[in-house]
């Protein structure tokens, strides 16, 4: 569990783009072998939850929605990989995302690209299933 400021500052869109936009370069660092673009790309994945000021709240935002709706998801205790919905789509994540670093490490440029996508978008879907429920709980708690 993150401590309350690390939530608040990973809670800045900009924080939740740019980990998404790390995703490419992580993989592109396993597959070229560029381990100054690897170890730089980790640095960047562990430090940036705290690296970005704290947003103004910005009901509207999507990727805002989406670390609120993470945090409630967590805090409530359930877990993000199953085979219920939607962890099931955390779980497939997973396999994709595993998948991917086989690809990447055997230099298959077709498969490291399809399961790339897959990764992303797969935890996109997910993302957005639970900024539904989050969506959902805050409309039930306001009426």
């Amino acid at each position: 569990m993150l401590p309350e400021t690390a939530w608040e500052r990973h809670s800045n869109p900009k924080s939740g783009w740019t980990r998404l936009l790390a995703y490419p370069a992580l993989i592109l660092g396993i597959y070229t072998r560029k381990w100054v673009v690897l170890g730089a790309t980790l640095l960047f994945l562990a430090i940036n939850p705290v690296l970005f000021s704290a947003p103004d709240d910005d009901p509207d935002d999507w990727m805002y929605r989406g670390v609120l709706a993470e945090r409630q998801w967590s805090e409530r205790g359930k877990p993000f990989v199953g085979l219920g919905f939607p962890q099931v789509l955390s779980l497939a994540q997973s396999v994709a995302f595993l998948a991917n670093l086989y690809a990447a490490y055997k230099r298959k440029p077709l498969a490291t690209a399809v399961t790339t996508v897959a990764t992303m978008a797969l935890k996109l879907w997910f993302v957005n299933e639970l900024i539904k429920r989050y969506d959902a709980s805050e409309s039930n708690q306001s009426v």
